[in-house]
């Protein structure tokens, strides 16, 4: 039986070319809830059961049989064994590519956000264009909780990368609405002005550029962002902090559109040397115990005398605070008080939490600093309250939290750009890269990736069949 190929046939002068065209690119990301569930279920599994669970299901899925997960480990030996037995031509096909894919990405290491390209010795080009998103979305809390800070920290990195268009959403939820997935409290035009309207976020909109503004929140606000409506437009990143609804959402909608990241509860880990006074400490503390009763606060330091008269500061300007409540909950059920054997230690375990907002209240913050590796933000010294990177320093307060440090950044222009690779091949570069990807081809058992390659070659050797 004879095969044939028969691409979609379409003109941009077709009257239905739009929905054809959409149709043709549509790719569902749904996947079936049987198959959510077996996954939940296998990770819950693991989690629980560790080494039993991942050999049980390596037996079952892959028909794999270990007495322990050692011996599924591969060894330096195994690879070295590997690259050994390969032909020559493999050997030399993967030492070249490996070499190249160093170098290019040395260059966009040291590129800075910027496009750049370079072209290497037969002439073929090689770069990174670096363009912004065409239309992001912020969330910003809202009601009498609001946060101008977080509309800045989102709308301004975003025109600084270029983008043309923000779309920022807003609850303004009326007085006495009840939250669930989104924000209640009636419907129609006769109740649309009753909101709680925060005049300074509405400024702070104006401040930053915000190109359109609609006030709507929770889980309804990010599926509108992300999937568009008649009056929403879609975006291609959703950045800004919510409720438990708003993560959720934003973590539904990830792969739809892109997002900065899941945000969980604020934290606050503070490095004392004993240099700091105790009140400063306290209030550094209670300053991420009163976004919620979640939050956590936690001081590391060698000086237990030192870590009493925090103690004491903490019962002393607890009353005053107008949140009292919530930061007493938060530093009772969430908060501690840990004395270190020095500072040494106090840094290894702050790398152990990897914490949202790292303080080094220290007389010799550089000291330590080398030392730190993972953390959102680090504030050092004693004057570098972490409240002043919340609202003014100049980095972004939008950080990883729940310890995520350890593999993200904060919010930046990196995060409303995108970037795309450049490669211009020339004649002569032609002759050697297709060489190389043949060979590799090849192995991979890719005859139509090899013969592409081959047949820009001068002469244009038989095709193989499959090598592996």
């Amino acid at each position: 039986m004879t095969l044939t190929a028969q691409p979609l046939r379409l003109s941009t002068a077709q009257p239905d070319f739009e929905a054809r065209f959409a149709e043709r690119l549509h790719w569902s990301s749904e996947t079936d809830h049987a198959i959510e569930q077996r996954v939940a279920d296998i990770l819950a599994d693991v989690r629980q059961r560790g080494d039993a669970a991942v050999l049980e299901y390596t037996a079952r899925f892959d028909g794999l049989r270990a007495t322990g997960v050692a011996e599924l480990e591969l060894s330096q030996a195994d690879f070295k064994a590997a690259f050994d037995a390969l032909p020559a031509a493999q050997r030399e096909a993967l030492q070249s590519a490996a070499a190249r894919v160093r170098r290019y990405h040395e260059a966009q290491k040291k590129a800075n956000g910027e496009s750049w390209s370079y072209r290497d010795e037969d002439g073929t080009l090689l770069g990174q264009k670096v363009t912004p998103l065409d239309r992001v979305g912020i969330y910003v809390p809202g009601g009498k909780a609001a946060y101008p800070s977080s509309l800045i920290m989102n709308a301004v990195p975003a025109h600084v990368a270029g983008v043309p268009e923000i779309v920022m959403v807003v609850p303004t939820p009326v007085r006495g609405s009840v939250a669930t997935g989104g924000v209640e409290g009636g419907s129609g035009a006769a109740t649309a002005t009753r909101g709680e309207r925060n005049e300074l976020v509405l400024a702070a909109a104006h401040v930053a550029g915000v190109t359109r503004a609609f006030t709507i929140g929770g889980a309804q606000a990010v599926a509108a962002l992300a999937y568009g409506t008649a009056t929403v437009p879609k975006v291609d990143k959703i950045t800004g902090p919510g409720n438990a609804y708003v993560a959720s959402a934003k973590k539904r909608v990830f792969g739809t559109v892109g997002i900065d990241m899941i945000a969980g509860p604020s934290e606050i880990l503070v490095l004392a040397d004993g240099s700091t006074p105790a009140d400063w400490v306290a209030m550094d503390l209670f300053s991420q115990a009163e976004h919620d009763e979640l939050a956590q606060s936690i001081l590391l330091c060698p000086d237990a005398a030192y870590i009493e008269a925090v103690q004491v500061a903490i019962h002393r300007l607890l009353p005053t605070m107008p949140r009292a409540a919530i930061i007493a909950k938060s530093l009772n059920d969430r908060g501690a008080l840990i004395l270190t054997r020095d500072m040494d230690e106090a840094c290894a375990i702050s790398n152990r939490i990897a914490p949202e907002h790292l303080e080094v209240s220290s007389a010799e913050p550089h000291r330590w600093e080398p030392l730190l590796k993972h953390a959102g933000a680090i504030f050092l010294g004693a004057y570098t309250s972490e409240s002043l990177g919340d609202y003014c320093a100049g980095p972004n307060h939008v950080l990883p939290t729940s310890g995520t440090a350890r593999f993200s950044s904060p919010l930046g222009v990196y995060d409303f750009q995108k970037r795309s690779s450049l490669i211009e091949v020339s004649e002569r570069g032609a002759q050697t890269l297709g060489a190389v990807a043949a060979e590799l081809a090849y192995g991979e058992g890719l005859q139509a990736h090899a013969r592409a390659a081959e047949l820009r070659l001068p002469t244009v050797p038989p095709m193989r069949g499959d090598a592996r």
